[in-house]
Parts: structure tokens; sequence; C-alpha cells
């Protein structure tokens, strides 16, 4: 089943129960108010995250297998759930994804079941993909990886290297949460969402810790959103300061602020890993 928010102490009776997607939607209709510029994206990723969560639920019911980890082959028993719910899943992005998506996503239709295992198989195994063909797969892919994780038992862990402990993916987001007078920085992972501490002052791409190679910026736009670079390896990650904007959902206020990769790219730096959408 879908994870839910807690409800504060003593409000147990009244509290609703509001699933993540729940909670990821509801933020991409205010932001996509907000910012007109990323309406189109955050349009196109509400219709995403439902039929996320509605496959979310499928899977739960009809997978009862063990917790395993998601770096394998998909068994014969997924695949054969897996495998026609993605041609909904294609459709869905044919009629409502950005013009370059949903011409993928029709060609992608016309290659049948067999490509489609091929396909499915490559993204769950793959650690860089980033054409579009991969993408789409690791879009539809992504609630049965989040069902896997919730159902392992995860050791508390901090890297020195931005890995998930459980699937092996680069972070697609950074977060800061409220921690003492300060705040404690956490990554999170760009397929499963599992959600990592990991030190401030450090890198997450090559481990660098001089703190003069390492600049922050924000604008004034997103100023809760910070673009962290490394000059060593010339990459970036943005992380979501949750102190100053409590609000904020991290997978969706880092999607709306695509012109934050704009201004990164155009100074000569890479993002660590793109987010499902490509951006």
């Amino acid at each position: 089943m879908a994870s839910l928010i807690a409800p504060p102490a003593g409000c147990l009776d009244n509290w609703p129960m509001v699933s993540s997607w729940q909670r990821r939607i509801e933020r991409a209709e205010e932001l996509a108010g907000e910012h007109p510029f990323a309406a189109e994206i955050l349009g196109f990723y509400i219709y995403v995250a439902r039929f996320q969560e509605d496959l979310h639920r499928q899977l739960s019911v009809v997978l009862q297998s063990p917790a395993t980890l998601v770096a394998r082959e998909l068994s014969g028993v997924e695949m054969s759930e897996l495998r026609p719910r993605f041609e909904s899943f294609l459709s869905l992005a044919e009629a409502h994804g950005p013009q370059q998506l949903s011409k993928v996503s029709s060609e992608l239709r016309g290659r049948g079941p067999s490509f489609w295992t091929e396909l499915l198989n490559g993204a769950w195994n793959a650690h860089d993909a980033s054409d579009a063909q991969s993408l789409l797969a690791l879009a539809f892919l992504q609630p049965y990886a989040e069902m896997l994780r919730a159902r392992a038992a995860l050791r508390p862990s901090q890297h020195t290297y931005a890995v998930c402990p459980f699937c092996n993916r680069r972070p697609g987001v950074g977060v800061l949460r409220p921690q003492g007078d300060g705040a404690a920085r956490s990554l999170v992972c760009s397929f499963c969402l599992n959600e990592w501490e990991f030190r401030r002052i450090v890198c997450p791409g090559c481990g660098e810790e001089n703190d003069q190679e390492l600049p922050v910026f924000t604008a004034s736009d997103f100023g809760y959103i910070r673009v962290e670079c490394c000059d060593a390896c010339k990459t970036y990650i943005k992380t979501v300061d949750l102190t100053r904007n409590g609000r904020a959902e991290p997978l969706v206020d880092e999607l709306a602020a695509a012109p934050l990769d704009l201004w990164a790219r155009d100074r000569g730096y890479a993002k660590l890993q793109n987010n499902l959408l490509g951006m």
C-alpha cells in the first residue's frame, strides 16, 4: 500500500490518510499555478503520479514476494504483471506528455511486448539510463522499486559517495531537514526514492571536501532550493531546504525549478542525475 504521512500526536481520529503520491500531486498543482513556465511539465507529472499510485496499489496486491535488491533481473512473474501495464503507461505518455516524449511513446507502443520486456529489464538494471525510451521505462518501474524498498529492512548509513544503499542509483535531489539549531542533509534516490543521510560539505559526485570547491547558488524565484556545485568534478545537485519552505515536496519542487538547471548548465556544470522526466 502507498506510504502515508504520519499524523500529529493525539489526532489519529480526525487525521486524513494522505498518500505520498497525493501530497506530490497537490504540490504539483500548487506550483503549476505559481510558475506558469513549469505548468506543462508539472501537468504531465500529475498524470504520471496518478498512474504510479494506481500501479503501486495494484502491484502491492498481486506481487507478494519478499523484498529483494533492485539490482537483479525481473522475474517472469514480475514481468507478466508489469508488461501489460506498460502499454497503458505508454498510451498515457503519448496523450499527455511533451511532444518528444509523446512521439517516443507512440513508437514504443508499436514495438510490442518482446521489445518492452527487453527495455524494462534493461532499465531495471542500468544505472545511467538517459535516453527517452529508458527514462519512460524508469518512470513506469519507479513505483515498483519504491514498493520493494519499503519492504526491505535498511540500516541507517552514511556514504562518502552518493550511491543509494538499496539500489545503487545516484540521488536525484538533496534535502535539508531541521535538526537542532540547524539542518541535516540527506539525499533522495532518483529511482526507489530511498533517503539517506549525507554530510553537508561533501560533493556527492566525487567526494570533494574543500568548501572552496563547493559553491552554492540560489535564485530569488526559488530561494529555498540550493544549486550545490562542485568545481572539482563540475557536477551539481539541487537541494530543497525544508527549513525555509516546509510545504515543499522535494521530488516535485526539484522538477518545477528547471530554470536552475539551465542556469547551472550554462555555467559548465552537469547534473549529477537527471530526474525521471529527463530534466
